[in-house]
């Protein structure tokens, strides 16, 4: 498996997610995407994964409210601002390859292991 986890240092579902691949001593490659973001081919990636630009948009986090994201109509509009605010995607993204998840979900990363054997 060649694991990537992208998160924010301080988001409790990130370190949850980091624990998981730990304790299955998993080696994974740990991104902060606050302070790297995450390249056009790896957002691209990742959105078809998921389903879509909404499912990797945090709309809990403050500065989705600041930026009025959800008055945007355009979603090449919204994709700019999400890729200019790294802050704004939901946390942890885990990439398994073409494979990806958004949130902590331990089930779909189980069924990654067993795959894998």
């Amino acid at each position: 498996m060649n694991i990537q986890i992208f998160g924010k240092s301080k988001c409790f579902d990130t370190k949850k997610a980091q624990r998981y691949f730990k304790e299955r001593r998993i080696k994974y490659q740990e991104i902060d995407l606050v302070k790297y973001g995450m390249s056009n081919g790896e957002y691209k990636s990742v959105k078809q994964a998921v389903g879509g630009m909404d499912k990797l948009i945090d709309k809990d986090c403050a500065l989705y409210q600041d930026l009025y994201i959800e008055y945007l109509n355009d979603d090449l509009a919204k994709e700019e601002k999400l890729l200019d605010n790294p802050g704004l995607f939901k946390t942890p993204i885990v990439r398994n390859g073409k494979k990806a998840t958004v949130g902590y979900c331990p089930e779909v990363w189980k069924a990654w292991e067993e795959a894998e054997k």
